[in-house]
């Protein structure tokens, strides 16, 4: 018999009957019953009910032994008392009779508990991790992962795509993010950087001739952690020679697909559809919008350019645009309603919401229709769709704060009314995104998206005297209101990206410098090549039903971007900043 187990507790069940299995695990709970003592079993497959009479030799070591010690049983599978039967488990209509027992190891008092619906605090649960992962729910979960990434590798080798792995010690490069750095020894005052994304490394692949290239990559950006984003993240990796924006669709949607109709569970996953960036802003006040809010934001600012409600009509003379989310069967809610969400917007740093009430007659009501003449009220009710009983919220601002606040907006709005569709899985790709904007700091032209995206047009487009209008062969792909992946047609001809960069103050001799790995490799001879990167994390988000990517990752750090179990970031000694030829240059606040 194997020294710790012939059997998991998971597949113990009635075939078993008679037949004497050892087991090993951990202690999931005890039960006392007056004479006889259960105790259920657990380990990665399941539980298992094992009884042991107190009379029992072995019993004194089982009874100061702590929940979630771990042992290993030997007896016979018998068949339970009818009144004991669990039908929510396997193992529920049989038990162990335990004849041996083995203390393997025995667990102290534990910080967080892993049988029960007890909350504790998340830094509590991260800093012990390892018994938080205990956890059915949590071991569901991050087995659920793996096998996702099963999946989707299996999808990426059937449609002829290597496998190849790209370098996670490399050269500082602007992808959009800050870099994680990390000091060389040997080359005195140089420094490694973490990849942001495997980006010129891939593309490099298909310089040397490999003409569909994938991996699992971890990317690295030192950027504020919240509930969908981390520090350090793993994404599906792919790269074609050769191919087009729609080539990159095809796979994209391919291995989604294929992936979310394998977990996706009984909940409907949607066509996907194409939508440019300008219109997403306009529609929906995101670039990553949840289609499954029906919402859709109007302009109305030509209903109140000119009006006798002056506090619009002033801001729009001063550029101000007017935003407008209607919220359907809505007039017969309190006014504390409405204060309510005028209280949200001043807590998100807004003015407030201006709204009318139409009331079931047609009625308008608050104060901006009484300062409205009635074919500007009539205009709002057309563009806007309205019908009797709803109400219509306004935000009034500059083009890119009033889309962003209307997209809140609507998303506020959508959920308070329980409007969002349930069980349900929206895919849209966001295409056509600008090329540059505006960087609000420094009012200078910098990179909207990825710098290594090829401009619509070309050259010719980046002579341009309006750069701001310059789109990109770029795109997104979204999912229920997240960003899931992002892509783009490649820019593999040299005087482009050099233009490209020039028209950010980068000199030719910079680009040459800093890029010198694609630019040298440029000179001889490089194909046509798109690709993406998608997140894995995410997806796994999603299919998990979680909001929080920390509740799908293994070892995650908290949102400090602190690792509370292993103490990163941590001090370290004198000697080895000596090595790296480091001096700390730390503010007053942390010299102690």
């Amino acid at each position: 018999m194997h020294k710790y187990r012939t059997n998991t507790c998971g597949e113990i069940n009635e075939s078993f009957i008679g037949k004497k299995v050892k087991l090993s695990g951990w202690i999931n709970s005890k039960r006392d019953h007056g004479g006889l003592v259960f105790v259920d079993l657990r380990d990665h497959y399941g539980l298992t009910q094992c009884v042991i009479d107190m009379e029992h030799p072995d019993f004194p070591k089982l009874e100061h032994l702590r929940i979630e010690s771990v042992i290993t049983v030997v007896g016979e599978i018998i068949a339970r008392s009818p009144d004991t039967v669990n039908e929510n488990i396997p193992s529920g209509k049989v038990e162990l009779k335990v004849e041996e027992l083995n203390v393997i190891s025995s667990a102290d008092v534990l910080p967080v508990l892993v049988n029960g619906d007890e909350q504790f605090p998340e830094d509590l649960r991260l800093k012990y991790r390892y018994i938080d992962l205990r956890r059915q729910k949590l071991q569901e979960t991050i087995s659920l992962r793996s096998r996702i990434i099963k999946t989707m590798r299996d999808y990426m080798w059937d449609k002829n795509f290597n496998e190849l792995q790209t370098p996670i010690l490399t050269a500082s490069s602007p992808e959009g993010a800050r870099d994680f750095l990390v000091p060389s020894r040997v080359h005195e005052g140089k420094f490694y950087a973490l990849p942001q994304a495997p980006q010129q490394f891939k593309q490099l692949a298909m310089v040397a001739g490999f003409d569909k290239y994938f991996q699992v990559a971890p990317c690295f950006r030192d950027e504020d952690t919240r509930a969908d984003r981390v520090l350090e993240f793993y994404q599906l990796d792919f790269e074609m020679s050769f191919a087009t924006q729609e080539d990159v669709f095809e796979i994209a949607k391919g291995v989604v697909d294929y992936t979310f109709s394998k977990f996706a569970n009984g909940r409907k996953l949607y066509s996907w559809v194409t939508i440019p960036y300008k219109e997403a802003m306009e529609k929906y006040g995101s670039d990553k919008p949840d289609l499954r809010n029906p919402l859709i934001i109007e302009d109305v600012t030509e209903a109140f350019r000119g009006s006798s409600f002056t506090i619009f009509a002033s801001n729009i003379e001063k550029g101000a645009v007017v935003k407008a989310i209607r919220a359907p069967k809505t007039a017969s809610k309190p006014r504390s309603w409405f204060d309510g969400l005028n209280d949200w917007a001043r807590d998100n740093k807004a003015k407030g919401l201006g709204y009318i009430v139409f009331d079931e007659n047609g009625e308008e009501k608050g104060p901006i229709a009484k300062n409205l003449s009635a074919d500007r009220i009539e205009m709002i009710k057309q563009i806007c769709k309205i019908e009797n009983g709803d109400s219509v919220f306004f935000v009034c601002e500059k083009l890119a704060p009033a889309q962003k606040f209307a997209g809140l907006t609507r998303t506020k709005i959508g959920n308070d009314l329980s409007l969002i569709e349930q069980n349900v899985f929206r895919f849209a790709f966001i295409v056509d995104f600008p090329f540059y904007e505006l960087d609000d700091a420094t009012g200078k032209i910098d990179f909207g998206h990825n710098p290594f995206s090829m401009p619509q047009g070309g050259l010719e487009a980046l002579k341009s005297d309006d750069l701001l209008s310059v789109k990109a062969h770029q795109f997104d792909i979204v999912c229920n209101g997240y960003e899931m992946g992002s892509g783009a047609v490649r820019n593999y001809d040299i005087e482009t990206m050099v233009k490209a960069f020039e028209n950010v103050g980068y000199t030719r001799d910079t680009v040459a410098k800093r890029f010198s790995g694609l630019m040298t490799a440029f000179k001889y001879g490089v194909p046509p090549h798109a690709g993406m990167g998608i997140g894995i994390d995410r997806i796994v988000m999603l299919l998990a039903n979680e909001p929080n990517l920390r509740e799908v990752i293994l070892f995650p750090i908290n949102g400090k971007g602190e690792d509370l179990m292993m103490g990163a970031p941590s001090v370290v000694d004198e000697k080895q900043l000596k090595e790296l030829h480091i001096k700390l240059d730390l503010s007053p606040k942390n010299k102690n």
